[in-house]
């Protein structure tokens, strides 16, 4: 999706006391990601809180290039399917050293596996007059996934409770999306849910400053959408983009699988896909969570694909089946899977029209399954809709939501399916 840098100076206000929440969903990992960083220089005087590239939660603060204040988590944070709730409180005028700086996960006190904590009544880069504070620009990294609700305090160090709080009835941490906090002189919420990402909320209008065309996900804190699932890049053969939903197989020679960051085992799920390059090597349908194809022969039993190289047959149950054919797809063409995980169907779409209704998935396709594609083509390009509304970073010409009001698809949803996300789940997936 399309890249945004948000940016503000502020006047200078209190550097001892303050608090950074933010819920952010992964795409990119195994390199340095930026979530939030304030300062005049990315080597000699920074506050910045970044994922390293061994995917833990890393924060640094320098003065004229001395660390004042530093810690990494004794855990790392790959989960490219939801979304992490991360809260950051300084409070250094505390006498007690582990009270000045505070980081919490989804509602949990984290832990560190080394930690310098910060000198009492220590004045932070933050809030210092004329360095620039960056919600999705660090000074030293950027950010690659999506970010949401955004919250800055000024004066007033709060604990992850007062942004989040548990589900009664799944346990799950979940977003409070109008928190009751004090904002303070610099202050601000950042909700980023319209096509204007950096305007504040927080009634200060410390509205930020926007560079680059912002993407406006229907994927977001209060509802996860499904996108391709980065942690089986098997072998390392898929390049995935934008948010984890354009797809290309980047080595020929062997047929490898990419499959779905959610899957089900009860309801009916709808998603798009538009091969933009590569159709003739293409298939696409569903498969067992934990389908592992690094070559056309293994775990065939798992999947239930529509092979486009056989004239529209399915590849199941280790073989294909016969006398099918119907018919296959080019490139731009935009497929339509339509999945029953209840009644084990699958039904498959051309541009709109269906090609193949209530095909019956192999019983060896079983517990939980999701969209998958295969193919050993370095020119193969998927690029999936799971209902975010956009190909690569094209916004679908259509606007169709489900019947839950939920997700934007080219074509229309069909009859008693959904997009698969975290509210159609807890409503249709039993």
């Amino acid at each position: 999706m399309a890249s945004t840098v948000l940016s503000k100076t502020f006047t200078a206000s209190n550097r001892k006391t303050f608090t950074i929440s933010t819920w952010i969903k992964r795409t990119g990992l195994a390199s340095n990601y930026g979530i939030l960083g304030s300062g005049t220089n990315s080597s000699t005087d920074r506050d910045s809180l970044y994922f390293e590239s061994n995917d833990y939660l890393y924060f640094d603060a320098k003065v004229s290039s001395s660390v004042v204040a530093s810690f990494q988590t004794n855990r790392t944070f790959k989960d490219v399917g939801a979304f992490y709730h991360i809260v950051l409180a300084f409070d250094t005028t505390q006498a007690t050293d582990t009270n000045r700086m505070k980081l919490y996960v989804n509602g949990e006190l984290q832990t560190f596996s080394s930690v310098t904590y910060p000198n009492q009544n220590r004045d932070m880069n933050t809030n210092n007059t004329a360095h620039t504070i960056g919600a999705i620009l660090g000074p030293v990294y950027y950010f690659d996934g999506l970010m949401s609700y955004f919250a800055f305090t000024d004066g007033t160090a709060y604990d992850a409770s007062y942004f989040g709080e548990t589900d009664s009835s799944s346990g799950i941490w979940k977003i409070k999306t109008s928190p009751s906090v004090t904002y303070g002189t610099n202050g601000f919420f950042l909700k980023m849910d319209t096509s204007s990402p950096g305007t504040d909320t927080s009634g200060n209008t410390n509205t930020f400053t926007a560079a680059g065309t912002p993407t406006l996900a229907q994927d977001n804190a209060s509802n996860v959408f499904a996108t391709n699932n980065s942690l089986c890049n098997v072998a390392g053969r898929w390049t995935i983009t934008n948010g984890n939903n354009t797809i290309q197989h980047a080595n020929g020679g062997s047929w490898t699988a990419m499959i779905s960051s959610i899957a089900s085992s009860v309801g009916k799920y709808y998603m798009e896909a538009k091969i933009t390059a590569g159709a003739s090597r293409t298939m696409f349908g569903v498969m067992s969570a934990d389908t592992n194809i690094i070559s056309y022969a293994t775990n065939l039993t798992t999947i239930c694909l529509y092979n486009n190289l056989g004239n529209g047959e399915f590849q199941e149950s280790g073989g294909e089946t016969s006398g099918n054919n119907y018919g296959t797809f080019a490139d731009n063409d935009i497929a339509g899977i339509a999945l029953d995980c209840t009644n084990n169907k699958i039904s498959i779409y051309k541009n709109g029209t269906a090609l193949v209704t209530d095909h019956t998935i192999p019983a060896t396709v079983d517990g939980f399954i999701g969209f998958g594609f295969t193919s050993d083509s370095n020119s193969t390009i998927y690029q999936c809709n799971y209902g975010n509304g956009f190909f690569g970073t094209t916004a679908v010409a259509s606007s169709n939501a489900d019947a839950a009001g939920h997700g934007l698809f080219e074509y229309a949803v069909p009859t008693g399916y959904f997009s698969l996300n975290t509210k159609n789940l807890n409503t249709y997936g039993g």
